[in-house]
């Protein structure tokens, strides 16, 4: 009994050790810039890459990156690792997948910050930069034809779904305040369409890692 005892606890002192040793550094963001094109990322290597930069700039490295963005083939809920991932604070954004598609997750504007911890504007701020570029449905599966040419356009024809970081909207529909399917982009993938619904060419970084 006694040794059951001590094997017990050992396990359970391991299991402590293996929950204070999580990664608690930044594993999720909001660019704090896009590609200066629109909705034209280079595809999904571009988008990758410029998750990257942008983490390393910060100081992070040692991870890899993906863009939270679907393809005309790729569900952006299939791109992004495990979880759980962080913000730059050390604020859980969610423990996997399947929380990060449900209520469960903790995005807001508050907590939905760039790779530099800083707030992004979301509605009532000048400028408003709260359509976030996902080409995705709320369960982060693809949607046919908006996703600005799998993310290749920057002009007149296409669009691209969106979603609000700050969860909030024209109204309290589920769209106006989903983080990741809200409305497309009207008027195409310029810069200046995404600017005119309230965007600015960003999107969502996850480490996979």
């Amino acid at each position: 009994m006694r040794r059951l005892l001590l094997v017990t606890a050992a396990a359970s002192l391991a299991a402590v050790g293996v929950a204070s040793s999580q990664d608690t550094t930044m594993s999720f963001f909001v660019t704090s810039v896009g590609s200066g094109k629109g909705a034209d990322l280079g595809g999904l290597a571009g988008a990758d890459g410029h998750c990257a930069s942008l983490a390393e700039a910060a100081g992070i490295t040692g991870k890899t990156w993906r863009a939270y963005l679907s393809t005309s083939d790729t569900d952006a809920r299939d791109r992004i690792g495990n979880g759980p991932w962080f913000n730059a604070k050390g604020v859980k954004i969610a423990d996997d997948v399947a929380s990060l598609h449900s209520d469960a997750n903790a995005i807001t504007k508050q907590t939905a910050l760039d790779e530099k911890g800083e707030v992004v504007n979301g509605r009532g701020d000048n400028p408003n930069r709260h359509d976030i570029l996902t080409g995705s449905k709320p369960d982060g599966t693809k949607i046919a034809d908006q996703t600005c040419g799998d993310w290749t356009l920057s002009g007149a024809e296409g669009a691209a779904m969106t979603g609000h970081h700050d969860r909030t909207g024209l109204d309290d529909s589920a769209a106006a305040q989903s983080w990741n399917s809200s409305h497309a982009s009207r008027g195409g993938c310029s810069q200046e369409a995404l600017r005119s619904t309230g965007g600015d060419g960003l999107f969502y970084c996850f480490a996979v890692n």
